[in-house]
């Protein structure tokens, strides 16, 4: 596994050659690059990659599967394009998040209609060697208020990537998602390399139990010590992941910061639970 750097997840705004050389100066080894960009000039994003040693981290799934059919449909039209340039510059794992919670869908329904629209985005990134990672959201403050509440765990997950059955499907699996779900290293520990596209990490506010930490009101890895950062890594290395690891701390200070000390402030927080850990 290694370090890689998405400069949105931490509200910074940079053409690429400039994120990419100052990513790689901060020690990060991978960077998110929009498959749109690499669709318009391939051949400029990989030599961006190439000159400052950097691997391509995973990319969002450019499909609306949330919405209307008609939506869904137009997406999942212009996937195979994307899908193509992804692959081009070596960007060959996507992923997406599941909204864990419903005020129309009936836990039953909503999982057809996850299955049924999930599928061919994956049958379409499989045509072109990409794999497809789908997040299960843990935090009981996004699902409360809900009529019907969704898949929220890692086991519950599976299943879904299971229905969906196209061999090049698993999780994104997320440490403040995973904390507020309450895993364990040991679930971690039970999945393979093959059932991990994408890892995000990043740690939970203070004072909050599980069940009430905020969604989007997260701590930079290691700054608070909630999330057993150490443990996830340690599963994450036992389990032989090869993956991109990408911090996403939800952390307003990061935006209001010049964006070089914004990447280092992050690149120190990710090497200090990389050495902690071990891997």
């Amino acid at each position: 596994m290694y370090p890689t750097l998405s400069t949105g997840m931490i509200g910074v705004n940079l053409p690429l050659d400039q994120s990419a050389r100052l990513a790689a100066a901060a020690g990060f080894k991978g960077i998110a690059v929009s498959p749109t960009l690499a669709a318009g000039s391939p051949d400029e994003v990989l030599r961006i990659l190439k000159g400052n040693k950097l691997k391509p981290a995973a990319w969002g799934l450019p499909v609306e599967f949330r919405q209307d059919e008609d939506t869904w449909r137009q997406g999942l039209a212009g996937l195979a394009e994307v899908a193509r340039a992804a692959k081009q510059i070596g960007a060959d794992r996507c992923s997406t998040w599941i909204i864990p919670c419903s005020d129309a869908l009936t836990f039953a329904r909503n999982f057809e209609l996850h299955r049924s629209r999930l599928r061919p985005c994956a049958e379409v990134l499989a045509e072109h060697g990409c794999r497809l990672g789908l997040e299960f959201v843990g935090t009981k403050t996004v699902r409360d208020g809900h009529a019907h509440e969704f898949i929220h765990t890692q086991e519950g997950m599976l299943e879904l990537c299971e229905a969906i059955g196209t061999g090049n499907i698993g999780l994104l699996l997320d440490s403040f998602h995973w904390y507020t779900s309450q895993g364990t290293p040991e679930d971690i520990r039970k999945l393979s390399d093959a059932l991990v596209v994408d890892v995000h990490i990043n740690d939970a506010v203070a004072g909050r139990t599980p069940a009430q930490q905020i969604d989007n009101d997260r701590r930079l890895p290691g700054a608070t010590g909630v999330i057993d950062l150490v443990a996830f890594l340690q599963a994450l290395k036992a389990i032989g992941y090869t993956g991109p690891v990408t911090p996403e701390p939800f952390y307003p200070k990061l935006a209001q910061m010049p964006p070089e000390e914004a990447i280092r402030a992050t690149a120190d927080a990710v090497q200090g639970v990389w050495k902690q850990a071990g891997v």
